[in-house]
């Protein structure tokens, strides 16, 4: 099975990045705008899991392929 065929019978990566994408992007916009610590924090060990998931998912593929 190729790289493409998996990913989209695997749910896409593009759904996943999109999803860190935005976690970073509010990670950023909380602590510009001065968001309370446990909140900046919060949104931050969020967008590492996003992060993390996607790159999980990236040596997934590449181990079946």
């Amino acid at each position: 099975m190729d790289k493409r065929t998996f990913l989209d019978t695997a749910g896409g990566v593009d759904p996943l990045v999109q999803q860190a994408a935005d976690a970073m992007r509010k990670y950023h916009d909380a602590k510009d705008a001065g968001a309370p610590a446990e909140e900046v924090e919060r949104l931050r060990l969020l967008a590492e899991a996003k992060f993390q998931a996607l790159s999980d998912l990236q040596v997934t593929v590449g181990a079946k392929s």
